[in-house]
């Protein structure tokens, strides 16, 4: 069974802080060719700024944090980028992974990786055993994703595991074959870069996530960034199909009954 619940079948709990944070890291390119640069230049600093931002979400207490790293609609940019995309997350995972074990942080890698090469295959492997006893922070990268691949294999599997029941599945039975069901659902997600679209990310998961978008590039995203995203959180009221006055009775008090007294001659 899946760890967490959906938030289509009962409330989450609620906080100041979200507990996972989703982004779609937009903007590389369009930085470095402000600065004419190449685009490679602008994927170089995108990974400074996803590493300030991953040291951010550890001291602000956030748990989970997910990033869209490349997309399995990526493929189809310029091949010399593909390739140094490439050898960009093998340098990232030679790289980091020491640095986030020191820090308690657990790294996951999502997505179809069965384009990927054996080194690459070897180095996810490695870094995921290496750190997967952290709990200060899940990272997750999703690399060749897409939500509807992710919904398909879910299916897949499942139908694999029970075909029996094929025709009559629920949403708690499906839940645990997605390639989240590891983390709760993401209470923000966040995009970079000005659009304002979630392109193939999280389809499942973001049903209930407060959306935030904004013109910073990835590469100018930081912790002071992240701060204004997360204020603008707490002011969203998240009612997950329920009414204000709901929320509101919700949020009152709870009085704790008067005991009655004792009777003295009982």
């Amino acid at each position: 069974m899946s760890l967490f619940t959906s938030s289509t079948q009962t409330v989450p709990d609620v906080g100041a802080v979200p507990r996972h944070v989703a982004i779609i890291m937009d903007g590389n390119g369009r930085w470095a060719k402000k600065r004419f640069m190449p685009r490679v230049a602008g994927h170089k600093r995108g990974l400074e700024a996803l590493r300030a931002v991953t040291k951010a979400c550890v001291s602000r207490g956030i748990q989970y944090l997910t990033v869209f790293a490349f997309s399995s609609e990526n493929w189809r940019r310029p091949q010399e980028e593909v390739n140094f995309l490439m050898n960009l997350f093998v340098s990232a995972l030679n790289d980091e992974v020491d640095r986030l074990h020191k820090n308690g942080v657990r790294l996951r890698i999502i997505g179809d990786l069965s384009r990927f090469d054996a080194k690459l295959h070897h180095l996810i492997d490695a870094a995921e055993a290496k750190t997967a006893h952290n709990t200060r922070l899940t990272l997750t990268i999703a690399a060749n994703y897409g939500g509807r691949w992710d919904l398909l294999q879910a299916v897949n599997r499942l139908c694999h595991a029970h075909p029996e029941k094929a025709g009559s599945y629920t949403e708690a039975e499906l839940a645990p074959f997605l390639s989240m069901a590891y983390a709760p659902e993401p209470d923000l997600f966040i995009r970079t870069g000005g659009e304002q679209r979630i392109s193939n990310f999280l389809l499942w998961q973001l049903a209930y996530a407060e959306f935030y978008f904004t013109d910073l590039l990835w590469p100018e995203f930081d912790g002071a960034a992240l701060d204004a995203a997360i204020a603008s959180y707490r002011q969203r009221e998240r009612r997950f199909g329920r009414t204000s006055e709901q929320l509101a009775v919700a949020r009152e008090p709870q009085v704790p009954p008067v005991p009655h007294a004792q009777n003295e001659n009982a």
